[in-house]
């Protein structure tokens, strides 16, 4: 297959949509069709005019490099689109991707900044970024981000890393007041019960992949802390795991159970990681992130389990599951940590431990 990697762009996505047999993959995030020399030619001719091409990943068949074709078919051929931008906006965006770098910002903000600023980049290719201003951040948000029903989420990315863009690259700030900030909206966190936790990881016969989940679930980690962990992180004799530069460069611990040290001690001795806990195909390099998201579709597709769930959906079934058992709320938020307890406290609103104790006037009819 040919998978197409590219930032949220409604222009590309246009253009992917009318190749033949060209399909979205939601656990891969990208875009795939057939490789063939002909959807190939048919691919660069179409986005040729849109957008840089970068084939650097793309594994040459010629070569025979049967080692070079990962498990996952959709890795075989990958390209990353880069939507084009005039000259002066991809010099500014270069500019202040160093200055994320070098405050040492995660790398998935600089990316979602990234993508947020070259899309509103792209939508003034004639204006340069000292003629930008409030109104034309406004026009943008009614005219782009409304009209393509893009989420309130992407909205506040948008106006946060304009914000930072203008103040580093252009020496001003923008007037907060003018800039048109979406409500948030309170979404519950999704939550799964113990007894679908208990039966999705018993669903998972690889040792690596059922170790990987539980402990997730166990300590109530992101996807992204799980797969920089390394062995000496898990403390045995104090019983904890450290969390090194977790988000907001924080560092943390959570506690650990006899039982998830022991299912990782088995995992250790069957799989002698090198350097990081859990190590892909190549040894000292961590595991695939989406690599681990299709361990959990699988396990899911196994566990005859429907919902729609993510990996985050274990970190909060932790939270939601240790705030029923009586943990208090200040010890959750340390363990997961959240800057703000207000964060916490929205895993009181999915638990059913108070709630299950009211008794419906329906019953009394």
């Amino acid at each position: 297959m040919l998978c197409l990697y590219f930032d949220r762009d409604p222009i590309l996505e246009k253009a992917v949509k009318q190749l033949a047999n060209c399909t979205w993959s939601k656990t891969m995030r990208c875009w795939y069709l057939p490789d063939t020399p002909s959807t190939f030619q048919q691919t660069i001719d179409t986005l040729r005019d849109l957008a840089y091409v970068d084939l650097t990943k793309v594994v040459d068949k010629n070569k025979n490099d049967h080692k070079a074709i990962t498990a996952s078919t959709y890795k075989i051929r990958a390209a990353a689109v880069r939507p084009t931008l005039i000259t002066q906006h991809e010099n500014q965006l270069n500019q202040f991707i160093s200055y994320l770098r070098s405050k040492r910002y995660s790398s998935n903000t600089i990316k979602t900044y990234t993508e947020a600023l070259r899309t509103f980049l792209r939508f003034y290719p004639e204006k340069s970024s000292a003629e930008i201003s409030n109104a034309d951040i406004i026009r943008f948000n009614n005219e782009y981000i409304i009209k393509q029903k893009f989420s309130s989420s992407f909205q506040n990315q948008v106006v946060n890393a304009l914000k930072l863009f203008f103040q580093v690259v252009e020496n001003r700030l923008l007037d907060p007041r003018l800039i048109h900030r979406p409500k948030q909206a309170k979404v519950l966190p999704n939550v799964l019960s113990k007894e679908e936790v208990k039966l999705l990881l018993e669903a998972i016969q690889n040792v690596k992949h059922r170790a990987m989940l539980s402990l997730i679930y166990a300590c109530g980690l992101r996807s992204g802390e799980l797969l920089v962990l390394k062995p000496e992180h898990i403390d045995s004799k104090r019983m904890i795991l450290i969390i090194k530069n977790a988000k907001g460069n924080k560092d943390r611990i959570a506690p650990l159970s006899p039982k998830i040290v022991e299912q990782l001690r088995t995992y250790y001795k069957a799989f002698k990681p090198k350097r990081y806990l859990f190590e892909g195909q190549q040894a000292g390099m961590p595991y695939d992130a989406r690599s681990l998201q299709l361990v959990l579709k699988q396990a899911l597709q196994k566990a005859g389990i429907k919902k729609p769930v993510t990996l985050h959906w274990l970190r909060h079934s932790y939270a939601t599951h240790l705030l029923e058992a009586g943990t208090d709320l200040r010890y959750i938020q340390e363990i997961l940590g959240h800057a703000s307890s207000k964060t916490t406290e929205i895993y009181t609103h999915v638990s059913t431990k108070s709630i299950q104790n009211i008794i419906s006037h329906f019953d009394t009819l």
